[in-house]
């Protein structure tokens, strides 16, 4: 396993061994001392597990009370994954990291508290997703910002995207910086 800092502060890139031959392959997704060697949270709460059709767009979502760290990563199908740093007294306020994650690749993205998530689905199949989080889900805390924001500038790699009605309807994030700054 290897462990990479990212550009924004707490954000990590996880390499996984992937062990595999003619028969398939095998991959551990988490060892406690690995992880905590590295320092990475070892104590989940919950475990997620969302199925995406193609061209679907999930997000931005967060959650304040509880805050949630999720360790992300798609065991079927490729997803565009992305975080938008939201912490207020960041300096990379606003600013957003994106990377692709697949059942091939091996990648796993940590999101320490204080970030928006979303992701769209790649490719012609389902994708997959499943992420452990340290904050059980209180749907009375989630919130979002809307996934094409023109200020954010985030990059998606798909045009036409499906999208909930509700994601459709989040604030902008100057309106989430009203509230919350």
């Amino acid at each position: 396993m290897k462990v990479t800092p990212l550009k924004l502060e707490g954000l990590k890139l996880v390499e996984l061994s992937i062990h595999g031959d003619q028969r398939g392959f095998f991959v551990e997704r988490f060892h406690e001392d690995k992880f905590m060697s590295q320092g990475l949270p070892t104590r989940f709460l919950q475990d997620n597990h969302s199925r995406s059709a193609p061209q679907v767009l999930r997000g931005l979502h967060y959650q304040t009370l509880p805050p949630q760290g999720k360790l992300v990563g798609v065991v079927h199908g490729k997803i565009w994954d992305v975080v938008v740093d939201i912490r207020p007294q960041s300096p990379t306020l606003g600013q957003s990291y994106g990377i692709e994650l697949s059942d091939q690749n091996g990648k796993l993205l940590w999101i320490p508290h204080g970030f928006a998530h979303g992701f769209c689905v790649l490719g012609e199949t389902p994708a997959d997703v499943l992420y452990k989080v340290d904050g059980l889900y209180n749907p009375d805390s989630e919130g979002g910002i809307l996934w094409n924001d023109p200020e954010l500038k985030i990059s998606w790699p798909i045009e036409n995207p499906i999208v909930s009605k509700r994601d459709q309807a989040l604030p902008q994030f100057e309106e989430w910086r009203k509230i919350f700054l």
